[in-house]
């Protein structure tokens, strides 16, 4: 599970970069917010299209294999950014193959780990390495924030790709090659069985708007502070990428309390608590906007912390309550759904503020506003599994 996690968060490296440098490339390209929303919800996209076809491979081949071979292509994609991106265009295509890669490595690095783990511990370790996706996100930012005023963009996008060579090689030495998984049977029977479970659907739901909430929320926070601070100055906006990576961080801890909270109080219960939560806060920091920073940023950090309190509660449940031969499978489907949230939320944000003006504390309260409608789209679909089928009434 260490060697699991540190290679997660080095491939991490990587994550903020867009977020954290588009103020600065939205000036040096021209960029329209709705643009800087595509261009941080292209890596998403990447996801989505491979995550269906790589998590379910894990159900036929050993998942170390997928994990392997996907982080390298990560590690070209950050390469070619530092090399070869010179506008909008060329930014989206790399972006976007770095986002594929994610595909390969995110969910069958935890599909890899929870093969080798006892299922009386699965639970616990799923809760571990999902939180470190919120390390490696963090430290993702605070590095950025470190470096960016020292060395060119290029650079940091050279270094990141370093370091995700570093997760490769991580996971290539430290990790044994596992046991060919069972050949599950021919045709598309396992895709139909998951895709009738209403359980694994209300979970698929839920992540989605998980995932529009939160990387709709990281993906312009720094934008957001940048603004913040230009309008009233503060110690706490004046390093942007600080600030995002202590709201980043906080995920861990939610992250992790939130599962010991689902399994103590029950699962449905607890989503269908800090859910809601959530989408409240949303609505409070949006209208909070151009408010003293001395109220506004302690609140961004309640909000960082409460949207990541059903994260790895959400994660857990659909693998604990997945037999081990649809484990892939649902996986794939779960990751496929949840991270078009991912792609969506960044996106949607970027044409409220276009919409509503980006310089204005009405277009951000717009963009939270997006980021409230993502986490209550996904309360909405996890207060499914408890709802009673619809049936037929017949006179």
């Amino acid at each position: 599970m260490a060697i699991f996690c540190a290679a997660e968060t080095a491939s991490m490296a990587g994550f903020a970069l867009v977020p954290s440098l588009l103020p600065q490339l939205s000036t040096q390209w021209s960029l329209s917010a709705t643009q800087g929303g595509w261009l941080g919800g292209i890596f998403f996209l990447g996801y989505i299209l491979a995550v269906p076809i790589l998590v379910g491979l894990t159900d036929r081949v050993d998942a170390r294999r997928i994990y392997l071979a996907c982080a390298s292509l990560s590690s070209v994609a950050l390469a070619g950014l530092a090399s070869f991106a010179d506008g909008f265009a060329a930014a989206l295509f790399w972006w976007w193959l770095a986002g594929l890669g994610l595909a390969g490595t995110y969910m069958p690095g935890l599909k890899a780990l929870t093969d080798r783990l006892p299922i009386a511990v699965q639970s616990r370790a799923t809760a571990f390495y999902t939180a470190t996706f919120g390390v490696g996100a963090g430290l993702s930012y605070l590095w950025i924030e470190l470096l960016r005023g020292l060395l060119p963009w290029p650079a940091l996008f050279a270094l990141a790709a370093a370091c995700t060579a570093l997760a490769v090689a991580l996971v290539w030495r430290g990790v044994a090659p596992g046991e060919r998984p069972t050949p599950p049977a021919p045709g598309g029977g396992r895709w139909r069985e998951v895709l009738r479970d209403r359980r694994i659907l209300a979970f698929c739901g839920g992540y989605f708007g998980h995932n529009w909430e939160l990387f709709g929320f990281r993906g312009w926070l720094v934008a957001y502070l940048t603004w913040t601070h230009a309008n009233a100055a503060h110690a706490w906006t004046s390093k942007p990428g600080a600030f995002a990576a202590l709201a980043t961080f906080l995920a861990v801890p939610a992250s992790i309390l939130g599962n010991e909270g689902a399994q103590r109080w029950g699962r449905s219960r607890w989503l269908n608590g800090v859910m809601p939560l959530s989408c409240v806060l949303a609505l409070v920091v949006g209208f909070s906007s151009g408010q003293s920073s001395h109220l506004l940023l302690p609140l961004l950090l309640v909000y960082a912390l409460s949207m990541n309190l059903d994260s790895a509660a959400l994660t857990a449940g659909l693998l604990t309550g997945t037999a081990a031969d649809k484990r892939g499978t649902a996986l794939a489907l779960y990751s496929a759904i949840g991270f078009a949230g991912g792609f969506i939320g960044p996106v949607a944000f970027g044409v409220a503020l276009d919409t509503f003006g980006r310089a204005s504390h009405r277009g951000w309260a717009a963009g939270f506003v997006t980021l409230a409608c993502g986490v209550a789209f996904g309360r909405w679909a996890i207060g499914r599994i408890d709802a009673p089928p619809a049936t037929s009434i017949h006179p």
